[in-house]
This record gives structure tokens, sequence and C-alpha cells, in this order.
């Protein structure tokens, strides 16, 4: 398998987990691994990209533009930033939930979902209802949810659950679990666009 998988937030949502959980499933399921991250100013909500490139073809952890498979993006506004990595006939599964920028209280997140519809292939997640009574520090794994219920991760999604038992704080494994299940179970019963 050859995928290359670029993850897109802000700071704080969980972003770098999310690529961890997703190179580590990868590896312990025989495939060679690439990552990198570039985390800006993370923990002030900057923006925060990871980018994963699984299997042999990959000489070099960054996805170069218009070659990304797939996009998890835990926040529209960036998505739509980061699609010029995704290839033409590429993925996005996109959190509807948005995160709103001291600049702009009005941001509402509507604009750039309904832009993300008309130009790709997408799976728009309302990731903050998926979280539940967990709140919203679970995002990252209902999107991760979402996009093995797709498919189009190429992991079986029980190689991730597997590693959030290994990698993630005990205290947040069954929540993150629960969190996960309720983002396969919704990419499962969604369209598609």
């Amino acid at each position: 398998m050859c995928k290359d998988i670029l993850i897109c937030g802000v700071g704080g949502q969980g972003t770098v987990l999310a690529s961890r959980l997703i190179a580590s499933a990868a590896m312990n399921a025989g495939y060679s691994v690439h990552s990198a991250e570039t985390i800006g100013m993370a923990q002030r909500g900057g923006a925060v990209t990871s980018h994963i490139r699984i299997g042999d073809e990959a000489y070099s952890p960054l996805i170069p533009k218009g070659k990304a498979d797939i996009i998890l993006a835990f926040e529209p506004s960036e998505a739509v930033k980061n699609l010029p990595y995704l290839k033409k006939d590429g993925f996005a599964v996109v959190s509807s939930t948005p995160v709103k920028p001291i600049t702009d209280p009005d941001y509402d997140g509507n604009e750039c979902t309904a832009y993300i519809k008309s130009r790709v292939r997408s799976l728009i997640v309302d990731a903050q209802s998926l979280c539940g009574e967990f709140g919203p520090k679970f995002l990252n794994c209902a999107i991760l949810g979402a996009a093995a219920g797709t498919g189009m991760l190429g992991l079986a999604p029980g190689l991730i659950v597997s590693e959030i038992e290994a990698r993630v704080n005990p205290r947040f494994v069954e929540a993150n679990k629960k969190v996960f299940a309720a983002g396969l179970a919704a990419a499962e019963n969604t369209e598609r666009i």
C-alpha cells in the first residue's frame, strides 16, 4: 500500500496524536512510514499540519502539493487552506465544527464546508456531536473513526483501536475508543459527496 495522508487542524485538537496513531498502526501492519509535523503556534490555536506517508515509494516525510490521497481536517478553514495538497481524485474528511478566531467572531465554518463540498469528494462530519458527553478534546478520534469508516485510510479500524489502547493515557482510552466508534458508525451510515 502507498498512501499519503495529511492531517490539519489548530493547536490543542490532537492533530499530532492522530498522526502518531495512524503512523504506528501502519508500521504495526508492516508498512514503511515517514511522518512530519508543522506545528507553528500550536499552543495558541495556530495551524498544525501533519504529513504521513505510508509505503516504500515515499522517500521524504513531506507530501508534495497535489499528492495527498486523503486529508483529515479537524477544522473547516484549515481544510480549505490545505486543499492544494489533495490529489485530483483525493478525499477529505472534515469536521464541520469551527474554531472561531478572535479576529472574526461571526465565523461559523459554513462557507468553508460549502466550498469543500463543491470542490472535492468529501465527508463532512459533525465531530463535536460525535464526541458527545466527552467533549471536544476527543474530536481527533471522531475524525479518525470517520476516516477509517470510509475505507480511505487503508488501515483496518482495529489497528487504530489497538494504537489508542497502547498510546493514549489510560484514563482516556475508553472515551477515545467510544468516540472513534461513533465516528466509524457515522461514516458507514453517511452518504459521501
